[in-house]
């Protein structure tokens, strides 16, 4: 009986909807979520949340709407103690993302965000995956275009490679849309935070044990012609590849010795050193705290494009791997990355946590890690592509 008090009564809540990417992922669940699935709508404004539900049509006109904030830890414990799974889209996570990692792993209640920010990302694994790994719960953070295509699609490419010896993977990033306010302001935060990044790089190696007999690392590269794609390729400093090599160190069938490397492909060489250049501007600009607050006012959070223009975004990852003598180009692509797939990758990401029979794992870990093929199976049912290139 005290097993039945302390059972979730929701598989699923939404922290956050009432910002622009949180009521897109509102509106897909709404369209895509299971018969009989029990989830609710959870933020600090319950009148923002009830607009949002009225915006839902009238099969949602039952939802329950949950008071939460990340000032309140007792509402923060309240909440997850109640759902399987949480999602969450109230970013920059540095800043507001802390109390709910912390509640979920005290609760055993699974999580998952679509954070970019690698610091973020370190810090909650020193603070919370020792509680998570004890309470079972899984904290699942990149959630969204950051980094899913990058992460399944390495792990689609291991796959189709089947090598038994060392494999080098590299994947290259190529999209046409506008990405997120709130993926920019966390962009230029990063940027601006070079050396608490090491730090907390320093000090989650410092205490996350390293596979035996085996070895996983993201390298960089340089600018080049790639001569399987036949694009150029620009460095790309995003989390993706940092993701990609902890689901190698995680995974033994990424094989004794796993390299990553992440790129942005162009078709020509002066679209390549324009990218280079503004990505160098854009991390300079970051170092400079008025031309960083300059930025990002004009550039809002919780504002995006309107259906049209999302409606025309694309985005594909190429993924090449080598190993045992032989070459995979596989490719992942989609439609519009910043705002509707990722969306569509975090619901589902939520959804195959609440009811798929994934590999058991728990404490922080990877897409590949915690879902691996379940996910790859959910999102291709929804349209986006995995498939090997001939």
């Amino acid at each position: 009986m005290a097993a039945m008090a302390d059972a979730p009564d929701l598989d699923l809540v939404l922290f956050g909807a009432t910002g622009f990417t949180g009521a897109l992922t509102a509106e897909y669940l709404a369209a895509h979520a299971p018969a009989g699935l029990r989830w609710a709508l959870a933020g600090r404004n319950l009148d923002k949340l009830a607009a949002v539900r009225d915006r839902l049509g009238p099969d949602a006109g039952r939802l329950e709407l949950i008071r939460a904030d990340v000032t309140d830890p007792a509402s923060l414990a309240d909440l997850a103690r109640r759902t399987k799974v949480v999602i969450t889209t109230v970013g920059p996570y540095l800043t507001y993302g802390e109390p709910l990692v912390a509640a979920c792993a005290e609760a055993g209640t699974d999580y998952v965000d679509l954070t970019g920010e690698p610091e973020f990302v370190d810090r909650m694994y020193v603070a919370h995956h020792a509680t998570a790994q004890r309470t079972g719960a899984r904290i699942v953070h990149a959630c969204g275009f950051d980094s899913i295509p990058h992460d399944l699609g390495a792990l689609h490419t291991v796959q189709e490679l089947a090598a038994a010896g060392p494999v080098t993977v590299r994947g290259v990033v190529r999209a046409g849309g506008t990405f997120s306010g709130g993926t920019f302001h966390s962009a230029l935060n990063q940027f601006a935070r070079a050396r608490q990044m090491r730090e907390a790089s320093v000090a989650r190696r410092r205490v996350e044990p390293r596979p035996e007999g085996r070895s996983s690392r993201a390298v960089g590269g340089k600018p080049h012609r790639d001569p399987v794609l036949g694009f150029w390729l620009v460095p790309l400093p995003t989390i993706d590849p940092f993701v990609v090599a902890r689901s190698g160190a995680a995974l033994a069938s990424y094989g004794p010795e796993f390299r990553y490397s992440h790129y942005a492909g162009t078709k020509t060489l002066r679209y390549a050193a324009g990218g280079a250049v503004g990505a160098g501007a854009l991390a300079l600009a970051s170092q400079v705290r008025p031309l960083r607050h300059l930025l990002l006012s004009r550039v809002p959070q919780g504002e995006g494009p309107d259906e049209r223009r999302r409606e025309k975004a694309w985005f594909t990852v190429d993924l090449v791997g080598e190993g045992d003598g032989r070459t995979v180009h596989t490719r992942v692509s989609g439609g519009d990355p910043g705002y509707g797939e990722t969306a569509k990758m975090l619901a589902e990401s939520a959804l195959c946590l609440a009811f798929d029979d994934n590999p058991p794992t728990s404490g922080s870990v990877t897409t590949a890690q915690a879902m691996g093929a379940n996910l790859i199976t959910r999102l291709r049912a929804v349209g986006m592509r995995f498939e090997t290139v001939d």
